[in-house]
């Protein structure tokens, strides 16, 4: 493909990604600001801190449901279909979001109604990711696939940097009392003029060549009378690729884990434990957000020359690594050393995060692809990101130290390593290749492509 074609999709999935991690996050950043107040007032704050982050779990919960119902569908009918409809189900959400009657207006329905909507961002961005990364690993040239598919990555951090800083702008701008009445309805319903924007673009952009071709491939095979009908993705995933999914899931223990404890629990642990102002802790994660954007790509193009599992364990060894002086950074209060502590654990983040989209791709044949790479991220996200700022905030709660909450996100480290330890290196596999045929394992489908490409 010439590269002019390929940074048009590049720029459509990443574009429609940081859209997506924009609303996400949004409510991530709101749920630790003023949600409790708005929607939980009855209970104490660290209470309502909990339930707004309970909501805030939610969200993931529906993740892998959107995994399964995407996954399926973007395996039969395509990438891009599925991708627009992410985008319109994620936008909506997130506008409503912004304007709904809080818990004063309409007592315990504004909870309720909060809840339901966070569903339906789950669920979109559930499907969402799959979908984006395998746009551009499926058009990129396979030398330098790893980095191709890093961008789509920058999503997140280019998402939580918009959605930190228009925050941080509005609680600059505003009085408390004005940013706890009106202001923080902007930045969501600002989310439906960045929906216009990510729809012109996603809708520009083409079906995935080695989509179409095995598309092709299994129409020719339906023509077939005597050809057997062809499974579910989903079915043929559990069957041949379980042992990938597990290893999909180990590897992204640590890298979610730890993406939660130091962005949006930091915002509760910065303010009640080291006495740090809302807007200096929002201000630290919105500067190392923009060296994690920076990073991805250079981690990505690493994993390209000296493979994926190399760059990912690095990442999860340093995470580990780094937990106890994190803590003590920010224990001191120092602006300079918040950012350090925040800069150093998301750079060490990336290093998980930016192999990933290729690693996760290259694991799974095309027809199953979606639905695949998809499960192992998804489901892994219901254990570890969901609960992480709620594990997090009830440890500091019970023990009033940081220490239990670092020994967590070390024991994350270890499952991820020993994960990714198991896994074979997939730097070097043709995404056309085709797996063989059913009933030869998980093993004999891992070493196919490579065979293919022989």
């Amino acid at each position: 493909h010439p590269p002019a074609s390929l940074k048009r999709i590049v720029a459509a999935s990443l574009i429609g990604t940081t859209i997506e991690w924009y609303d996400f996050f949004l409510y991530g950043s709101a749920a630790a600001l003023v949600f409790n107040k708005l929607f939980f007032p009855d209970s104490d704050p660290l209470v309502g801190t909990l339930l707004s982050f309970l909501t805030y779990a939610v969200g993931f919960a529906a993740r892998p449901l959107g995994a399964l119902v995407f996954g399926h569908y973007g395996d039969r009918l395509g990438r891009k279909k599925l991708l627009v409809l992410s985008l319109l189900l994620m936008g909506g959400a997130t506008f409503a979001i912004g304007l709904l009657p809080t818990h004063a207006t309409i007592g315990s329905a504004a909870p309720v109604l909060l809840t339901v909507l966070r569903l339906v961002q789950g669920f979109a961005l559930g499907g969402e990711w799959g979908g984006a990364v395998l746009l551009v690993s499926e058009h990129g040239d396979a030398r330098r696939r790893g980095f191709w598919a890093s961008w789509p990555q920058t999503g997140a951090p280019a998402g939580q940097l918009l959605a930190t800083g228009v925050l941080s702008l509005l609680t600059a701008l505003l009085s408390d009392a004005a940013f706890d009445s009106w202001g923080w309805r902007v930045p969501f319903l600002l989310s439906g003029v960045l929906v216009v924007v990510g729809m012109w673009i996603r809708l520009s952009v083409d079906e995935s060549p080695v989509f179409k071709h095995a598309l092709a491939q299994a129409e020719a095979r339906k023509a077939d009378v005597a050809a057997e009908a062809e499974k579910a993705p989903i079915v043929s995933v559990l069957r041949h690729h379980w042992r990938d999914v597990l290893v999909a899931m180990g590897a992204r223990m640590a890298e979610n884990i730890s993406y939660y404890v130091i962005t949006a629990f930091i915002l509760v642990y910065a303010t009640t434990s080291a006495g740090v102002s809302k807007q200096t802790a929002l201000n630290a994660v919105l500067i190392a957000s923009a060296v994690h954007f920076a990073v991805i790509p250079g981690w990505g193009a690493l994993s390209d020359r000296i493979g994926r599992r190399p760059v990912y364990l690095m990442g999860a060894v340093g995470v580990g690594l780094w937990m106890f002086p994190f803590f003590a950074l920010i224990d001191t209060g120092g602006f300079g050393n918040l950012i350090l502590a925040v800069t150093v654990g998301l750079v060490l983040h990336g290093a998980m995060y930016a192999p990933q989209a290729a690693f996760f791709s290259e694991m799974f044949a095309t027809r199953m692809r979606y639905s695949g790479a998809s499960i192992g991220a998804q489901f892994a996200s219901v254990a570890a990101g969901a609960p992480a700022p709620l594990i997090a905030t009830a440890l500091l709660a019970d023990y009033g130290s940081s220490t239990p909450i670092a020994l967590y996100v070390i024991a994350a480290a270890v499952l991820t390593v020993v994960a990714v330890a198991a896994a074979k290196e997939t730097r070097h596999r043709d995404l056309a290749a085709v797996a063989p045929p059913s009933g030869q394992g998980a093993d004999r489908t891992a070493a196919a492509p490579e065979d293919a490409r022989a």
